[in-house]
């Protein structure tokens, strides 16, 4: 009984947070600060005849010299410019990789919708008529290299911020293993168990350059991962189905992984109930995150009302929630651990349905909750595994693609791409 009650109220106070990380009133742009459509809050035209790779640098990142505006207008006109830049540019400086632009994100980095009253909201490019979300809180990550505008990007995920975006947006996005990458100089949110900085490309060869540019020596190790497996004989694929998942979107998965010629191990009712709790573990403490990186904000001017309502909703799930679900964390990972013995990668869609369209009323703050349910991606963090968004055909529906998303062990990253290659080969033969 008292296991049953903890449920009942982890899960309304976690709603509570959801409805209300949504709830303000401005929900038209800002017209002055579009750039790009968009997807920049600052945009830097690279030359014409230019040569070399674009990079697009997710606006809670400090870039020397530019003020890091984390998505909020109160930043943006009072922080003083960085002094320096955070320690995971100093490759792409190294390089003389040529900066685009700092991408548009949600404020704060806290809303997985990808929506900004403030900056505005890019849409997804997988827009008919109707403009879709483009996910969050990366969203001009994932919206710059799917339209173009950057060869890669760099974005953060607390909660699946780059993953949510890539899958809204139809393009490739990497989790990072927790600690793998500095995020010394990132606004934060929950940086002692789930910030990470990951990069995001158009495909996998993209993707691999980006993660090359954070982790030096990263493109031998994907060489050697590929050479060790250059076909997916004999990789072992845990499938984990969860209940309310689209069908069309399952369907996809399955077929993906049979044209990659994976073994495809069933993973059993047992595992599901435990990623359900780590969903709801990984929630809580990130929900209390924002209250912890962000409480000073909760009632200043120029903060949006949605955000400050989230400040507040974190504070609840820290008295009530995040000390039970930091004491679960070790038990969660073991469990991945065991699972990881009899598999080499975990493989579930990156979100049940396909990616909403944005609110042209006061749902704003319905469709944030939906789009926090519908992600499958926050379990990872809680864990700190790696995970890779993949996009893949969808063969009914309103969008012509969604998203694999594959989990690996620890340091997995150059392994992870490799199985990503593979599944992209085999989608785009067919």
């Amino acid at each position: 009984m008292k296991q049953h009650g903890r449920v009942i109220c982890g899960s309304f106070l976690l709603g509570l947070a959801s409805l209300a990380i949504l709830s303000g009133c401005a929900l038209l742009p800002h017209p002055t600060h579009a750039t790009a459509k968009r997807a920049f809050i600052a945009y830097w035209p690279p030359p014409e005849n230019s040569v070399g790779l674009r990079l697009a640098v997710k606006d809670n990142i400090d870039m020397k010299g530019v003020v890091t505006t984390a998505g909020s207008e109160l930043f943006a006109k009072t922080h003083r410019p960085a002094e320096k830049d955070a320690p995971c540019l100093a490759i792409a400086r190294q390089r003389n990789v040529l900066i685009v632009g700092k991408a548009n994100l949600s404020e704060f980095a806290v809303a997985p919708s990808g929506f900004n009253e403030y900056f505005g909201t890019p849409a997804s490019p997988l827009s008919g008529w109707r403009r879709l979300i483009p996910g969050g809180s990366s969203c001009g990550s994932a919206v710059a290299v799917a339209r173009g505008l950057a060869d890669v990007a760099f974005g953060t995920d607390t909660a699946g911020s780059v993953r949510v975006p890539a899958a809204c947006c139809g393009v490739v996005g990497l989790k990072t293993t927790h600690g793998l990458i500095s995020i010394k100089g990132v606004h934060p949110i929950e940086p002692a168990h789930l910030d990470t900085v990951g990069p995001l490309g158009k495909d996998i060869a993209r993707t691999v350059q980006g993660m090359d540019l954070l982790q030096s020596g990263f493109a031998g190790r994907y060489e050697a991962a590929k050479a060790a497996k250059p076909s997916a004989a004999g990789l072992r694929i845990g499938r984990l189905t969860l209940k309310g998942t689209d069908p069309d979107i399952d369907q996809a998965v399955d077929l993906a992984l049979a044209q990659a010629g994976f073994q495809v191990v069933p993973l059993d009712e047992k595992f599901r109930e435990k990623w359900d709790q780590a969903k709801e573990d990984g929630n809580a403490i990130a929900a209390a995150g924002v209250w912890l990186s962000d409480q000073k904000y909760r009632y200043a001017l120029g903060v949006s009302a949605r955000s400050k309502s989230a400040i507040l909703a974190g504070r609840i799930s820290y008295l009530f929630n995040y000390r039970q679900a930091v004491a679960r964390q070790g038990a969660w990972q073991n469990t991945l651990r065991e699972v990881f013995k009899n598999v080499d990668f975990i493989a579930l869609p990156t979100m049940q349905s396909p990616p909403p369209p944005l609110p042209i009323n006061l749902q704003v703050g319905l469709l944030e909750a939906l789009v926090l349910d519908r992600q499958n991606t926050v379990a990872v963090n809680f864990a700190g595994n790696p995970a890779l968004a993949v996009p893949i055909p969808l063969l009914h529906g309103k969008v012509p693609v969604t998203s694999l998303q594959l989990i690996g062990p620890r340091l997995s990253e150059a392994a992870l791409l490799n199985a990503g290659r593979l599944v992209e080969s085999a989608v785009k033969k067919k």
